[in-house]
């Protein structure tokens, strides 16, 4: 990592504050419409138990989600991506329910689980992260070249040394991919659920 790399996204923060400050203040926005960059360290600080305590609250759920939607993501992508007939069978309804709006989701789970607002936020933030792993995985075992699986079969190679050597190298980047967008897509479910 050079100079540049860190420089230029600490500037952009900066400018990005500074612009923040200046509206602000050139529209005399009371703290309540619009906080300053200035008047957030000062609040944090009067205030730093309760955030720490709310934080570690979503931080905790946020994880838990993101562990379930990895597990079962990527059992299913497994289960879709090695058998064509899973495939064609679940790939529809994932679709369909990643269409349906997450924030409309939200207050049914709320009123389903009345009261239980741990497992709400686990369930909403493994709702939405969940689908970029399974379809990923999924796609990363499908693609699999057929000349690979088939030369290592002709050596001896048993399912378990194919999928071992061949697949899971090949799925890991789909995968490592999906997870960046997921750990995003979880803090947004776990955000959700905490404002209802």
């Amino acid at each position: 990592m050079n100079l540049r790399q860190v420089a230029v996204p600490v500037a952009a923060l900066a400018i990005f504050g500074l612009f923040w400050e200046l509206l602000v203040w050139a529209n005399g926005w009371p703290n309540y419409k619009m906080a300053s960059p200035s008047d957030l360290w000062p609040a944090f600080w009067k205030f730093r138990w309760l955030f720490l305590e709310y934080g570690w609250d979503t931080l905790w759920r946020t994880v838990a989600g993101l562990v379930l939607a990895v597990l079962c993501g990527v059992f299913l992508g497994m289960i879709m991506g090695l058998s064509r007939t899973m495939r064609d069978a679940l790939y529809p309804l994932l679709v369909g329910f990643n269409a349906i709006p997450k924030a409309t989701v939200v207050p049914i789970i709320a009123l389903l689980f009345v009261g239980q607002h741990d497992m709400n936020t686990i369930l909403i933030a493994f709702l939405i992260s969940f689908f970029p792993i399974a379809v990923s995985v999924s796609i990363g075992l499908s693609t699999l070249e057929p000349e690979y699986r088939d030369i290592l079969a002709s050596l001896g190679a048993s399912r378990f040394t194919i999928f071992w050597k061949i697949a899971l190298p090949k799925t890991l980047p789909e995968f490592f991919g999906a997870l960046k967008v997921a750990v995003t897509l979880a803090f947004i479910g776990t955000n959700l659920m905490e404002i209802v």
